[in-house]
């Protein structure tokens, strides 16, 4: 293997992809703001075009907040096959120069290209080909990310978003962290975001006065994550046979919930979201579980299996509520909740309980 800092990583992501592949298959709705997923009363956007994002719609957002953002957001009912058809298309381009590559969802992936099998060996210029070769393949845009580490090549993919790519050489690396502000980090969340913020750090050279045990002691094994990225670190090799094993989302409030309709509410957000990701990677689920923290950080989970697995989002939904509705009540306000699915089948062999592995 290559030292850390010869390795030649690219992360391609796809620019508002549900959103541009609806735009490309009906040209009626190109240059307007459309929300994938949810309706114009109910449900969460899975996806947002530009033209929505300039009025602050977003992935998550609930679908009323959407509309009330932008008056004349078009909802479009979401075609997972159809993205996961264009999605095959784009791995088979990737395939093409590397056998290393690593998908993170329908629309994104590492790419290890240390030993490319075709091209030139520039990654920079590999990386200018793959979004070329996307477009006019495909008729949609791609942003890439250029360095040596998996975590540089992500946050460097959303530089010059859509449609563009920019490169973080080693040379040039701590400079680029040290100004990078804290909030674009990979892998710190809005809440630790925040929590970093409060105590004076906004930018990657703040984080780097902070020593590895005062990191650790307040986000736990994250903090080694933390410390290290700071500074450039990210040892991870592009894993080209991911296989998930869950599927999930959670929230961290900024108030603690003491009512139960507002716990209801927010699961409910919780469940949508975790639903749609499920959807998207195809996944079949046979175990719901619910994750809750109290304000005194105390946490709890609570699981439940179903046979042969969990086929709607319906049954999703009301065992959700019924696991919650179990606790009898919370003793104490609740900072945090989180849902997971798990314990997957294949789509096409509910019936035989083989695992799994998710395709780009």
């Amino acid at each position: 293997m290559p030292t850390a800092k010869k390795r030649k990583i690219i992360h391609v992501d796809m620019d508002a992809f549900f959103a541009s592949v609806e735009q490309l298959d009906h040209p009626e709705l190109r240059g307007k703001p459309i929300a994938v997923g949810g309706t114009s009363d109910r449900g969460v956007v899975a996806a947002a075009s530009y033209e929505a994002r300039k009025f602050g719609v977003r992935s998550a957002l609930s679908s009323k907040v959407a509309k009330r953002k932008c008056p004349n957001l078009i909802f479009v009912k979401h075609r997972f096959e159809r993205y996961k058809e264009i999605s095959a298309q784009i791995r088979s381009i990737f395939l093409e120069y590397t056998d290393l590559v690593e998908p993170l969802s329908l629309d994104e992936a590492y790419l290890d290209v240390t030993y490319a099998k075709k091209g030139l060996p520039s990654a920079t210029l590999i990386a200018k080909e793959i979004r070329q070769r996307i477009l006019e393949e495909t008729g949609l845009t791609a942003s890439a990310g250029v360095s040596y580490n998996k975590f540089l090549a992500k946050v460097a993919s959303d530089v010059n978003k859509p449609n563009g790519m920019f490169v973080v050489t080693p040379d040039k690396a701590q400079d680029f962290i040290d100004q990078l502000e804290i909030r674009k980090f990979f892998g710190i969340g809005k809440v630790t975001a925040k929590r970093l913020n409060d105590i004076g750090v906004w930018y990657g050279r703040d984080l780097k006065l902070i020593d590895r045990l005062e990191l650790t002691r307040m986000f736990g094994k994250a903090g080694n994550y933390y410390y290290d990225i700071c500074r450039g670190i990210d040892n991870r090799e592009v894993q080209p046979s991911r296989e998930r094993k869950s599927v999930g989302a959670e929230n961290t409030f900024l108030q603690d919930l003491f009512l139960e309709d507002e716990l209801k509410k927010e699961l409910l957000i919780i469940a949508e979201k975790v639903w749609e990701r499920a959807d998207r990677s195809g996944v079949k689920a046979k175990t719901v579980t619910l994750k809750f923290k109290y304000a005194d950080f105390e946490q709890h989970t609570r699981s439940k299996t179903m046979e042969p697995y969990i086929n709607t989002k319906e049954r999703f939904v009301y065992e959700s509520l019924k696991l919650m509705k179990s606790e009898g009540g919370f003793s104490k306000g609740i900072r945090l909740l989180g849902l997971t699915l798990s314990n997957f089948l294949h789509e096409q062999a509910c019936e035989m309980g083989v695992q799994l592995v998710i395709e780009f």
